[in-house]
């Protein structure tokens, strides 16, 4: 019988269904987990279910029954998968999910920027408009998507659907050449190009050594356009100092960013000292959890389970089996 443990259920909403794996088990879920609380709560596990729970090879080396890894999400960076490999330890994860949600919240960021929604709220909500003695008033530039140049730093899944929403509200979609390389064919254009000629940016890079702080001051400065800059991706990807600098210097128009380098962020941190500005939004970490996504997600976690326990894994990790 396999003992299942889920180090961190409350990172799926409580309205959410998880439905039993179609095998004997036992399945234990805990709404969080500290670094201390996982080797002992994962002691006799065959399978452990985690989001964000980091399980690295000091944790995993002191569980020599367990056998699978299901990650509750795309992101694995939160398990050693070198020692995963070494051990025979599978890793599977979540994919083709969040392909509606995410996309979408990169719009309402980007929507709601562009036009400045948040601030003429705010202009309502503060008498605003009767100050103004007439049916409209124009604090703040309302900018259209149409035509607009659109960086896309990532080309997966997520990278493709926001193209294409991209065309459909006729702006145009750049894919970025990974930083630093070139050949990438005609379908992309060079990463300084754009840098230089995009009026928005939208990260969709997984956090890897390669990506980790990819754009930081250098990047800023080679942005000729003023842009929006989007993540929905990992905070990491972007050095939280410098988009702050970029922010004061004016060498962007304003951040969108619903990811930050620790999660939940400390009241002192970069992103969340410039959050009340009228030109940045911070979310917390929630464009992929539209209710039909998170319930995607949680059968998708069932199934890879199952099928790893017929012998028939599905989503297996690079690198982790």
């Amino acid at each position: 019988m396999h003992r299942i443990i889920f180090l961190d259920r409350s990172t799926i909403a409580p309205q959410v269904g998880l439905r039993r794996p179609a095998f004997e088990h036992e399945l234990i879920e805990y709404d969080r987990s500290r670094p201390e609380e996982v080797v002992e709560r994962l002691a006799g596990a065959t399978i452990a279910i985690t989001n964000k729970v980091r399980l690295g090879a000091a944790e995993l080396e002191q569980l020599p029954g367990l056998r699978l890894i299901a990650v509750a999400a795309t992101g694995t960076d939160c398990v050693d998968k070198a020692y995963c490999q070494r051990r025979g330890i599978a890793v599977v994860n979540i994919r083709g999910y969040a392909v509606n949600t995410v996309p979408e919240h990169v719009f309402a960021l980007m929507l709601a920027l562009r036009r400045n929604i948040v601030a003429y709220r705010e202009d309502v909500i503060a008498g605003e408009w009767q100050k103004s003695g007439q049916f409209c008033f124009f604090n703040h530039a309302i900018h259209d998507l149409a035509g607009a140049r659109l960086g896309i730093i990532g080309e997966g899944v997520l990278g493709q659907r926001v193209a294409e929403i991209a065309r459909a509200f006729g702006m145009v979609p750049l894919f970025a050449a990974h930083k630093g390389r070139s050949g990438f064919g005609r379908l992309y254009t060079p990463w300084d190009e754009v840098l230089a000629t995009s009026d928005i940016i939208t990260l969709h890079s997984p956090l890897t050594p390669q990506t980790r702080g990819m754009i930081a001051l250098p990047e800023f400065r080679a942005m000729q356009r003023c842009p929006l800059i989007i993540n929905t991706a990992r905070g990491g990807l972007v050095v939280e100092e410098d988009l702050v600098r970029a922010l004061d210097e004016g060498l962007i128009s304003g951040a969108g960013f619903d990811v930050t380098l620790e999660e939940p962020p400390s009241a002192e941190s970069p992103l969340m000292r410039v959050a009340t500005r009228g030109n940045v939004i911070l979310t917390p970490h929630v464009a992929w959890a539209s209710d039909e996504a998170q319930q995607a997600l949680a059968d998708q976690l069932m199934d890879n389970i199952e099928q790893f326990v017929k012998g028939t894994p599905t989503n297996l990790v690079e690198g982790a089996y």
